[in-house]
């Protein structure tokens, strides 16, 4: 099943739902990144709850950015993600890895830790709009729905999956229900959604069994006037890295540090830390910076 993302509506228009399969795009990261099995969970989850994020940003262009900050060997997380559908991520340390939890399942709570979780939106325009909260258990999903909830004020229930094995991710995704103002005063409402919500397995599991978003929307929404929306969005990892852009921050160095990478190491070398591209630059083109610079100089000098 491709990468996707599909939208939906129900309740009048009260609620709005929006799911999302991500096995692909994980997979990817995770051998991009070399990612130990607590690691991929961990990141597959941040980048399916970005894209879930972004998905309900308006102008062409707008990105989110999340990072989870905590004190645990994963040393971090941070994945930007865009309403265009792409995404790209890594984690501080890509091969710790933990037993499992008291569930049996990954514990990616203890790889993260206690900290905060950092969410930017960028709009394309002005300033970005930023907002930080605590980690309420370092699962991602459960911190995400937090943030939601405490700083954009709108009720939300956040089901995020990662199933890696031996031959890698088989299936990866997550779905996002939020309960806007005009039915948030609905309690009866709010606590039928909630507890339905509380009562699946998981997200992974319903991929597994072969079921596909507007079949998962079905179930969960069918009974409260469920409008699934018939376009999908493809999703995708992609990062905008590009050699150019590292001779730009080389260049940045100044001439002392150009000259010594020359003297000392005969070029350079850069690794993207979002996709892992490595870029090599020559001593000629480091001399060519320094060029560049020197022109520069005497332009404005």
């Amino acid at each position: 099943m491709a990468d996707q993302l599909i939208r939906a509506t129900a309740a009048d228009g009260g609620i709005r739902a929006v799911g999302v399969i991500t096995t692909r795009l994980t997979e990817e990261a995770r051998q991009r990144h070399q990612l130990s099995y607590v690691a991929t969970a961990a990141l597959g989850r941040t980048m399916a709850a970005g894209l879930l994020m972004a998905s309900s940003m308006k102008r062409a262009g707008s990105r989110v950015n999340v990072r989870v900050k905590g004190d645990g060997p994963l040393a971090g997380i941070l994945v930007d993600a865009g309403l265009d559908g792409t995404v790209r991520g890594y984690v501080g340390n890509p091969h710790v890895e933990l037993p499992p939890n008291a569930k049996g399942k990954l514990d990616v709570g203890g790889a993260v830790g206690n900290g905060f979780l950092y969410v930017v939106r960028d709009i394309g325009y002005g300033y970005p709009y930023s907002s930080t909260v605590e980690l309420v258990s370092g699962e991602i999903g459960d911190d995400v729905a937090h943030y939601l909830v405490s700083s954009e004020q709108t009720p939300s229930a956040l089901v995020l999956g990662v199933f890696v094995g031996a031959t890698g991710v088989t299936a990866a995704g997550g779905l996002l229900v939020q309960v806007l103002p005009k039915a948030a005063r609905d309690e009866a409402l709010v606590a039928k959604l909630e507890s339905r919500v509380a009562a699946l397995s998981g997200f992974t599991p319903l991929l597994q069994a072969g079921k596909s978003l507007p079949e998962i929307f079905q179930d969960l929404l069918g009974d409260m006037g469920l409008t699934v929306f018939p376009e999908s969005q493809i999703l995708r990892f992609y990062c905008g890295c590009s050699f150019d852009r590292v001779l730009g921050a080389l260049k940045m160095l100044g001439e002392a540090e150009l000259q010594d990478m020359i003297v000392k190491d005969d070029g350079a070398e850069a690794t993207c830390d979002f996709c892992g591209r490595v870029y090599q630059a020559s001593s000629e083109q480091l001399a060519q910076l320094i060029v560049d610079l020197q022109a520069e100089s005497s332009v404005s000098g």
